[in-house]
């Protein structure tokens, strides 16, 4: 018996290396990622996976491997945990504003999650993070394997903001792809939930679904925008993570996270 069981684990492990070893890593937009990133003043990279072909396209892999916080990216499984444990019931589920000043006005009123989710708000998910407790966040990251989480009783609203938290592109990528084809262990009423709340634009030819992030570590500021693009029956994926390539201008920080996804995507044809 103990015989069959290694010989099932050993093929188990070849067939996960085979399929790991099975996706190719493709240089063809190089040059063209590159200039996306220059002209909004960005160093970074930007990731594509294209499932069909099984192939990754980027500027720069050795970026994409390395890890960053999460910032705002991680109110996607903040959001999933919500809805999995019943604390909020659905995209339209209200977080009430406690009448306190916040950082922006967009975010002092009652938000829905998915308002509260395209909005950004920060103390809407550290208080959902609360409610969830450390214990519970634990065991959900655990149960999607989203690891490399820091939490602690101390920093379970802020853990993704700050401290030593951190996710690579090529693992938001993978978390995103589980998500959508329905190999990470959740309801079905939270998965469709969470496509709304995704969703930022959909027309006759695509549907785009993504969060951006903000991190700033007392020197650098850090962005991501990730998500996933629906054309033809087919999906793409995308994460983007970048630095400011001066510090002191900061113009086009903030919308060149999203908008060098979109030419990207425009480069390869995609929309």
């Amino acid at each position: 018996m103990s015989r069959l069981l290694l010989l099932f684990s050993l093929a188990f492990c070849i067939s996960c290396d085979s399929e790991s070893s099975s996706k190719a890593y493709h240089n063809d937009y190089k040059a063209a990622f590159e200039a996306i990133l220059d002209n909004y003043d960005l160093s970074g990279s930007i990731l594509i996976y294209d499932p069909q072909q099984q192939t990754y396209y980027s500027n720069d892999f050795e970026w994409a491997k390395r890890d960053f916080l999460p910032a705002s990216t991680f109110k996607i499984p903040n959001a999933i945990i919500a809805l999995e444990m019943g604390i909020m019931k659905s995209d339209t589920s209200v977080i009430k504003w406690d009448g306190r000043k916040r950082d922006f006005e967009s975010w002092e009123k009652d938000l829905t999650l998915r308002d509260a989710f395209q909005a950004s708000c920060v103390p809407c998910f550290q208080e959902i993070a609360r409610n969830i407790g450390t214990a519970s966040m634990k065991t959900y990251l655990n149960k999607f394997h989203y690891n490399n989480m820091d939490v602690t009783e101390q920093n379970i609203d802020s853990f993704w903001l700050k401290g030593k938290s951190h996710i690579s592109s090529f693992e938001q990528i993978d978390f995103l792809e589980r998500f959508l084809t329905k190999k990470l262990p959740i309801l079905n009423t939270t998965r469709e939930s969470m496509l709304k709340i995704f969703k930022i634009e959909e027309n006759q030819t695509y549907k785009l679904s993504g969060k951006t992030g903000w991190s700033y570590n007392e020197t650098d500021n850090n962005g991501w925008f990730v998500g996933f693009l629906e054309k033809d029956h087919k999906k793409y994926y995308f994460a983007l993570n970048a630095i400011p390539k001066d510090a002191t201008k900061m113009e086009k920080f903030a919308d060149g996270r999203k908008q060098a996804i979109y030419d990207a995507l425009r480069v390869m044809k995609l929309i």
